[in-house]
């Protein structure tokens, strides 16, 4: 008897659809899996054999034939476990149903016949739903970041006989909805306020204004300046999530393993801050079996990279094209997967070596020759890609003695949420509406300069031969300089401050 199911495979963070076929005929007691299965899935015929016979039921002592269809699409991981148990069920007639046709199955065996939650769970539901399925049939700890999708029903399910009763009609299991907390704004104190920063009052505009428009920015400058601080509290500033925006950067947690079963939801904006020995799979993505990197989980918030020196050069190098195109390609023997990398760079370094070149309280040990070199090891093409260099000087004693109010995070978010509903309204329909990811055609539209702006780009391009990316990047900042002020034209003072953060352009030498 041949029984037919629908479960899923992932690659990149889509789910595909697998018909898992199950036939039993007569024969020598052999279980046989066919359609390109991985190592977890040829396992997964002893956790299968166990889970069945624990929970109750009689396992086939006949030929047993697994097909996992299409058969070109490499089929991995431990999320076969449950369809493949089910459909041998049904091929033995203790599934009596017609529902097997309206569900997709996925989720992992105990021996006990226990079921467990598996990676990607948010993906499968959304594929069910594309495919006008009535429902994913999931583990009770995958059920909460399911029921995220509408239009689908989420049956949560803790053993294997859950699902045959439920399936048989002998047991009605409620659909799982999503808890009303997991829609609730983010905590922004986790992050910090920029109000307990001292000083450094240009460093914290400089973080408004890549905030407000998306922008990246490298600040450099001595040991202790506060750039770490600085950086970290970033994300008090960043406006939470959109609903859609949570579901997709949500997705990729989801498939990484990394989701928080209590929060199904992320509606705060990730920061990553990966350490510099990191390699260039674990920052871009990749391994056998592709997984996303560091910048894919970065997408929608932060990409921290602190002593940016010190990461390896191709590792760096393998940044340049995701920043330019949003997401990342990996290609390997077992597939091709794309993720999504929309991030914000942030990158944090010394001037030296030792870190005191150009202080004026503290002497250089370093010779010309190891500036040089240490510099060097971020290239040109890199630091065109850095919309804003800023130079953070160390903060004197009086400022760190004295009473000092700083303006907090909330104030300022404020300023950049409106900021992001100006360029939201400029483009209309733009799943990153920001003023980074201008085109050149949205440049010359709405990045148009009056005669003295055009004269103050002029005399900075021949003093710091500057290229035309940095002269595009230029334009951007000074639309979100104008956009944070409220105004519709862009101005030469506008203009001049965004040459300012050009200035490290001298640093490459």
């Amino acid at each position: 008897m041949i029984a037919k199911i629908t479960g899923g495979t992932i690659l990149g963070i889509i789910s595909h659809p697998v018909q898992v076929e199950v036939d039993i005929s007569s024969g020598l007691p052999i279980f046989t899996t066919v359609g390109l299965p991985d190592a977890a899935v040829k396992e997964s015929r002893d956790r299968i054999k166990a889970a069945i016979k624990n929970s109750g039921y009689s396992f086939p002592r006949t030929h047993l034939t697994v097909n996992l269809a299409p058969a070109d699409i490499r089929k991995e991981g431990t999320g076969f476990d449950l369809p493949i148990a089910t459909a041998i069920l049904a091929a033995q007639g203790i599934i009596k149903s017609p529902l097997l046709q309206n569900y997709l199955f996925c989720g992992e065996l105990s021996l006990d016949g226990t079921v467990k939650g598996i990676p990607g769970a948010l993906s499968n539901a959304i594929m069910a739903r594309e495919l006008g399925m009535k429902g994913l049939v999931v583990s009770k700890e995958n059920s909460a970041e399911a029921a995220i999708v509408e239009g689908v029903e989420v049956i949560p399910i803790e053993t294997l006989p859950d699902v045959v009763e439920f399936l048989n009609g002998t047991k009605i299991i409620p659909p799982a909805v999503l808890d009303p907390e997991a829609l609730k704004s983010p905590n922004f104190e986790s992050a910090g306020d920029f109000s307990e920063v001292r000083g450094q009052d240009q460093a914290k505009r400089a973080l408004e204004i890549a905030a407000a428009g998306g922008h990246n920015l490298i600040m450099v400058g001595p040991p202790g300046s506060g750039k770490t601080m600085l950086a970290h509290r970033l994300g008090s500033i960043l406006p939470p999530l959109s609903l859609e925006e949570a579901i997709e950067t949500t997705r990729i947690f989801s498939v990484a393993g990394f989701l928080d079963r209590k929060k199904p939801l992320l509606l705060g904006r990730p920061f990553r801050a990966p350490h510099h020995t990191v390699s260039d799979a674990g920052l871009v993505g990749g391994g056998h079996q592709p997984r996303p990197g560091e910048i894919s989980l970065a997408h929608q918030g932060v990409l921290f990279l602190d002593e940016l020196p010190e990461f390896k050069k191709h590792v760096l190098e393998a940044l340049r094209q995701p920043m330019e195109n949003g997401y990342v390609t990996i290609t390997r023997s077992a597939g091709v997967a794309t993720y999504p990398s929309q991030f914000m760079l942030v990158a944090a370094m010394n001037p030296c070596p030792c870190g005191y070149y150009g202080d004026p309280r503290n002497s250089c040990r370093c010779s010309s020759q190891q500036i040089r070199q240490y510099q060097g090891r971020i290239s040109g093409p890199l630091f065109d890609r850095i919309d804003i260099h800023l130079e953070v000087s160390a903060v004197r004693y009086r400022e760190l003695r004295g009473s000092y109010t700083a303006e907090g995070s909330a104030s300022i978010r404020e300023r950049i949420c409106r900021a992001r509903e100006i360029q939201k309204s400029r483009f209309p329909g733009k799943s990153v509406p920001l003023n980074a990811k201008m085109t050149e055609k949205q440049v010359k539209l709405f990045c148009r300069l009056d005669d003295e702006s055009h004269q103050l780009i002029d005399m900075a391009m021949n003093k710091l031969g500057l290229s035309a990316r940095a002269y595009s990047r230029i334009l951007k900042l000074s639309r979100t300089i104008a956009d944070l002020a409220g105004q519709d034209r862009i101005e030469a003072q506008q203009v001049a401050e965004a040459i300012q953060y050009r200035n490290l352009d001298r640093m490459i030498l």
